[in-house]
């Protein structure tokens, strides 16, 4: 990896991960909701998924690095998920896609690293 992809990467990458796992804790916070909030909840929560998937997409398009599409895979299947309020579910697809970008984050630091600047 070149460093300016790997600056770019370790960027996206770690902004992602901070974004996914609020994401996956309020999936499962949502569990919680009384009934009548759940429908506000849920059409919230799709809304911040979808926003986050956007933001990997962003990464994925700035950088190519294949571990950003398999994270945009994981939104894509806790979106559905959360639609069909499978919380659980959801939360461990996310989980997911907190692995993926942590390990584009990890091969970008021993670029980053290779150079010194870590």
């Amino acid at each position: 990896m070149d460093l300016k992809t790997a600056i770019k990467t370790y960027q996206f990458a770690e902004r992602a991960k901070s974004e996914l796992i609020v994401g996956s804790q309020l999936a499962l916070a949502l569990v919680h909701f009384p009934i009548t909030e759940k429908p506000g909840g849920k059409r919230m929560l799709v809304m911040m998924l979808e926003s986050i998937r956007s933001e990997v997409e962003f990464g994925y398009g700035a950088t190519g690095q294949r571990e950003f599409k398999n994270a945009i895979d994981h939104l894509n299947e806790a979106i559905s998920l959360t639609e069909s309020m499978e919380l659980g579910a959801a939360s461990e697809r996310l989980s997911r896609g907190v692995s993926a970008v942590t390990t584009a984050a990890q091969e970008a630091w021993h670029t980053l690293e290779e150079h010194e600047l870590i």
